[in-house]
């Protein structure tokens, strides 16, 4: 092997090497930060670990199995300092919706696939990490997620209305029988949960508007088991949810062989895609609260390695939790080791309190999965979105339309598709804006002609191109230029700038071309103009130079016009007024124009 291919592979081996940017961090008193946050985080994930394994159709056992292998790989292995991952609602409502409609939630075998499922997402993440896709992530919108969330919220809470009213109740997955079965199941609900559910709701709900830095789920669920617990007294009688394991979670490798990529393929790769927007998402929010730089494809390569660790300790997959993330922050946590310490308390935690969740009454657990869902709709986000983006609002309302109405992973593709689709739109359409000096400018800059009125010369239009010029802008900015000659047909001279242009193919090149060829045909001139040496050397190898000649070519305004205006009709200059160029002062006309004459460095201002 060579020197110079060992010192590559050694150098993006560098890249993500364990505890290489906060190993220097670390101190006794950082320790004892990270400890208390470790504890913190523990006890806030207890009723989390348990709502978000119901929510996913798996026994507790497998939500904290989740929320204690997971965080400690993702956070070694990961960019960020304060980032927890773990069992996600999202993430529990997608692994739900894929094996719910082949597998029995009751059955043995879900568990397994569940498990295996973690092992596909796993590997198909760390894939995207390794070939650096991460900035792909920054190509699916915003309100994707934000749309998929509520959507899921809705569901979520939908299916715990079972556990509330005492009554079978069909899987919201279907969401028109549901809603058909609703009425009578209401009508036959039973008292005694609803009654817990009631009580979880307000405890829970008073306790977050009241003290909102308290554990309010676990109060509320401790309510409600209490409630349950002395109501058994007086002979009420009501379901919970059973024993809970205690136990470490021991090594397994899962098992599955091509069929299992074939039936959960699609769907892993729309876990993979929602857990590593999650990810990135909670990463750069908490960074740009604690002034961490985050590097996203380091944390896809996280949490990859998260998924495929805990897939071989009996975990389902799991993603980074705003929740758990922002509470680590919050209480103090200064590097990755908290999320360690916080898997070594939950670990003892439940040693000691495992035997307590066999009393806790599923609608408690339902009141508090309602709590859950509540707060994952981010009302604000929506309001937001509505009030400044069409776009962005189609994007997260069909996201929205599509998580209840179809399967969950294809709603996810909904959003993506859109995305991608009103990013392409975007992109072809570049702003394509006429220029001229505004008077009241001290140096004359150029602004926009058309929206603020400015006068301009009769037979030069000035127009800036801002955005890409490739075959799929293509159409776009050549009907531009057919509005401007029909509407501008005096202006037979035109000076193109490609100052904002950004990137240019073959398709834009021809069009440059084809445009120089009809203005000349007119009787006019086409002149360009650009600084970037890039856009420069490429409408060289375009040809663009040569079929224009570099005369037409230029590197600013002032040099464009020195050129441009001496060759403009000396009979239509006699009779102008607007005069807006210092150019137009050696050019026929009147003594006097309407405004004053600009100064010297007006041809050379920027826009």
């Amino acid at each position: 092997m060579s020197g110079g291919v060992r010192a590559s592979l050694a150098q993006r081996a560098g890249r993500f090497r364990l505890l290489s940017d906060w190993r220097g961090r670390v101190t006794p008193a950082t320790l004892r930060s990270d400890a208390l946050a470790g504890l913190t985080g523990a006890t806030i994930v207890l009723p989390q670990g348990v709502a978000f394994a119901a929510i996913a159709g798996l026994p507790p056992e497998y939500g904290f199995y989740t929320a204690m292998i997971p965080p400690v790989v993702a956070a070694l292995v990961g960019s960020s300092w304060h980032a927890v991952s773990g069992p996600t609602t999202a993430i529990s409502a997608l692994v739900f919706g894929t094996l719910s409609g082949i597998l029995d939630p009751s059955d043995p075998e879900y568990i397994r696939a569940a498990i295996a499922l973690a092992l596909l997402v796993g590997a198909i993440q760390l894939a995207f990490g390794l070939a650096r896709l991460g900035a792909l992530m920054d190509f699916v919108s915003h309100s994707v997620m934000t749309g998929f969330i509520a959507g899921a919220a809705l569901l979520i809470a939908l299916s715990q209305l079972r556990y509330l009213l005492g009554v079978d109740l069909p899987r919201p997955n279907d969401l028109h029988d549901f809603l058909a079965a609703l009425p009578a199941a209401a009508a036959q609900a039973d008292p005694q949960t609803l009654a817990i559910g009631a009580v979880v709701l307000l405890v829970g709900g008073g306790i977050r508007w009241w003290r909102p830095g308290w554990p309010n789920y676990l109060i509320a669920l401790a309510a409600g088991t209490l409630l349950a617990l002395g109501g058994h007294r007086f002979g009420m009688t009501v379901p919970t949810i059973g024993p809970v394991s205690s136990g470490a979670p021991s090594f397994q490798v899962p098992e599955f062989g091509f069929s299992f990529v074939q039936d959960y393929g699609s769907a892993a790769f729309a876990i993979a895609l929602v857990g590593l927007l999650e990810a990135v998402s909670v990463a750069r929010a908490i960074g740009m609260r604690s002034g961490q730089p985050i590097d996203g494809n380091r944390e896809i390569l996280g949490q990859g390695a998260s998924n495929i660790a805990g897939s071989l300790f009996q975990c389902y997959p799991a993603s980074a939790s705003f929740t758990r993330s922002g509470v680590n922050f919050e209480a103090g946590a200064k590097s990755p080791l908290a999320a360690v310490f916080a898997a070594v308390f939950l670990f003892a935690i439940l040693q000691l309190v495992s035997d307590w969740f066999a009393w806790v009454p599923d609608a408690a657990m339902g009141g508090v999965i309602l709590l859950v869902a509540w707060r994952l709709v981010d009302f604000g986000e929506l309001r937001r979105i509505a009030a400044t983006s069409r776009t962005e609002t189609a994007i997260a309302s069909a996201t929205f339309l599509s998580t209840l109405l179809i399967d969950l992973e294809f709603a996810v593709y909904v959003g993506v598709f859109l995305s991608f689709l009103f990013f392409i739109r975007n992109s072809s359409r570049p702003v394509v804006a006429i220029g001229a000096p505004d008077p009241d400018s001290p140096t004359r800059m150029f602004k926009d002609a058309v929206e603020l009125g400015l006068p301009e010369c009769p037979q030069l239009v000035v127009v800036r191109l801002d955005g890409p010029l490739f075959f799929g802008s293509v159409g776009m900015v050549r009907d531009a230029f057919r509005r401007i000659e029909r509407d501008r047909s005096g202006q037979k001279h035109m000076l193109l700038i490609l100052k904002g242009i950004g990137e240019i193919d073959l398709a834009g090149g021809d069009l440059l071309i084809e445009e120089s060829a009809r203005r000349r045909g007119r009787g006019g001139s086409f002149h360009l103009m650009t600084r970037t040496p890039r856009t420069i050397v490429k409408l060289a190898r375009m040809k663009v130079m040569r079929a224009l000649n570099r005369r037409f070519i230029h590197l600013g305004k002032g040099e464009a016009i020195a050129e441009m205006v001496p060759n403009l009709g000396p009979d239509i200059c006699a009779s102008c007024t607007a005069r807006i160029f210092r150019e137009c002062a050696a050019m026929p006309g009147p003594d006097s124009a309407t405004g004053t004459r600009p100064p010297r460095d007006a041809g050379k201002a920027e826009a």
